[in-house]
């Protein structure tokens, strides 16, 4: 693809533009670790929100759905459909808790919950676990990503690509030295604006070019027939079919989204959504923030990506590579304008950086809040933190260029984070609710899970590509990871009475499961049911699904069943604005 001198001047602008943000919140980033970090704790709750769905909205993403949609139909989508439970509960239920319990990083929530060596080992462990190799995958598989979609597009070698994906990852590191978390905020609110409004676009241009959206369903029939495979059109799955067996279905429907820990979707909250709910200004600016982030994620930005992709597929239906097919058709002028680009490609950039630049922060504050200055240099200058999270930050980018040379596909590093993290969900779940968990219990969920399921993959050659097999891998890691914490939380002594009081006070959980540490505190807790949470929850994920399928529909079957879905839509978000407390 061969970009003219005004494609080159508007991608100019875009790194003009983050560099500017970057330079204006220099100086507000510098006066403290809490302006780095957390922007002060006085992020609105649209800002908050929207830097999440912009993070996890990287360059990766499309390429990855089109792949799902190629061999699997939109059904396919269902591998990250299914978290929207989990979301909808750490909005309603977890989204105050967190944000009461005023902690910079939720790693550092085991010394606020639990006490002595074991709440010390797993506050560090989790955060040099979290904030260097697991955080060093993600940046990896996205940037493997903008690799790909660098040699598509400019029809690089695999050099040539790599040294201009290290000018992005260096670029993006600088102005995210520069500015922490506000520079993070403001340029993931551009970048957002800028990448949904392209793919909205690219989305319609592609489906111009087969003929609308009625061509497109026919054509995409056509296909099926032909091949022989079911309807890719389909929202949900074959129960017989041999991607998705019954078993495997059931395991993302029933078990995936409390059980498993995932970057963006953690059981009970973490990671950077838990970051941003720190940010927020209050306990609502944080539960409207994580509410944004839940709709946009599920019921927004999916249909642009999901009807470029089953445009790729009519157009090229001999490529190889499926995942590219997304590229294809931005490159192909019979697609889309030559002229929209320059500023398609500054999108791809905006999805790239958006992720890159919160990894990056929220993998610094781990290693500086909970390793450097709280076991190595305790009680030292704000400057001198300051000056480490920056050291740090560039660090990690080092790290992960190594790392991203090393994977051998997206779709992979994927699913052996889910698969690794089978059944912690459990334990991040009930601490909130019953006292008698300890740090044991956590650091035994941890080590068990990944125990278990390397033991299955790389002993038993069980492989989490298959479908079968990636269900008994979760079944079996989570049976056995769930036995083997109660077990140890039963075996092992409880917290201290004054840890547990001091938290309950500070936090105030729902005192059902915290009975004997309540009659001791000094403070009443709120209602003990959460009946009104856990409605709320329900309505989030029958708003979500139904305004998903409701545009779905509208657009590839039935407009009528889209139009009741969308009231449906509506009602449960009147519903959850009703019984929201005040």
């Amino acid at each position: 693809m061969t970009l003219t001198f005004t494609d080159w001047l508007v991608i100019a602008a875009y790194f003009a533009l983050n560099l500017a943000i970057g330079l204006y919140y220099a100086r507000r980033a510098r006066g403290s670790t809490t302006e780095f970090f957390l922007s002060g704790r006085d992020v609105p709750w649209w800002l908050a929100g929207t830097s999440m769905v912009a993070t996890t909205f990287a360059a990766d993403t499309p390429l990855v759905v089109t792949g799902m949609v190629a061999r699997y139909g939109i059904a396919g989508n269902w591998l990250w459909w299914n978290m929207a439970a989990s979301g909808m509960l750490t909005v309603f239920v977890y989204a105050r808790l967190w944000r009461r319990a005023g902690v910079m990083t939720d790693v550092e929530f085991a010394e606020l919950r639990y006490a002595g060596r074991p709440a010390a080992f797993l506050r560090a462990f989790r955060a040099l676990y979290l904030g260097i190799p697991i955080n060093c995958i993600i940046i990896g598989w996205v940037n493997l990503a903008m690799m790909k979609i660098l040699q598509v597009t400019l029809g690089l070698d695999a050099t040539r690509a790599l040294w201009a994906l290290l000018a992005m990852l260096f670029f993006t590191a600088f102005y995210t030295t520069l500015a922490g978390l506000w520079g993070v905020l403001v340029t993931d609110l551009v970048q957002f604006v800028l990448k949904m409004g392209m793919v909205i676009a690219l989305a319609w241009y592609a489906v111009r070019a087969v003929g609308g959206l009625s061509a497109l369903e026919s054509k995409v029939t056509a296909l099926d027939a032909a091949s022989g495979a079911g309807s890719r059109l389909a929202f949900f799955p074959s129960t017989d079919s041999a991607w998705m067996p019954a078993i495997t279905l059931f395991v993302y429907l029933g078990v995936n989204w409390w059980a498993s820990w995932y970057p963006g979707a953690e059981p009970g909250g973490g990671g950077y959504v838990a970051q941003r709910i720190f940010s927020a200004r209050n306990e609502r600016h944080g539960l409207f923030a994580t509410l944004w982030f839940n709709i946009a994620h599920y019921a927004v930005r999916p249909w642009p990506w999901i009807l470029t992709a089953l445009v790729s597929l009519v157009l090229y239906p001999t490529l190889a590579d499926k995942e590219s097919g997304y590229v294809r058709t931005l490159m192909d002028p019979q697609v889309f304008p030559p002229a929209l680009r320059g500023v398609m490609l500054a999108a791809f950039a905006a999805a790239y950086m958006s992720t890159i630049g919160t990894q990056l922060n929220w993998g610094a504050s781990y290693v500086v809040n909970d390793v450097y200055r709280r076991f190595l240099r305790r009680s030292r200058s704000e400057r001198e933190y300051i000056v480490a999270s920056q050291a740090v930050t560039l660090g990690l980018m080092i790290v992960s260029i190594y790392v991203t040379l090393h994977l051998a596909s997206i779709e992979q590093a994927w699913k052996l984070l889910i698969v690794t993290g089978a059944g912690t969900g459990t334990v991040l779940l009930l601490r909130w609710f019953w006292w008698r968990i300890n740090a044991w219990s956590e650091v035994s969920a941890m080590a068990v899970a990944a125990a278990v399921s390397l033991y299955l993959q790389i002993v038993l050659k069980w492989d989490s590509d298959r479908p079968r097999d990636f269900a008994y891998i979760m079944l079996i890691t989570v049976g056995i990871t769930t036995i083997a914490w109660l077990a140890v939380t039963w075996l092992t002594l409880p917290e201290p009475r004054a840890t547990l009081v001091a938290f309950y006070e500070r936090v105030r959980p729902y005192p059902r499961g915290w009975r004997p540490i309540a009659q001791a505190a000094s403070i009443a807790g709120p209602p003990a049911s959460i009946g009104r949470e856990l409605i709320n929850a329900t309505l989030g994920c029958v708003l979500v699904y139904s305004a998903l399928f409701g545009v779905g529909e509208m657009l590839l079957h039935s407009a009528a069943i889209g139009f009741i879905l969308l009231v449906i839509a509506a009602a449960a978000a009147t519903a959850i604005a009703r019984n929201l407390p005040s």
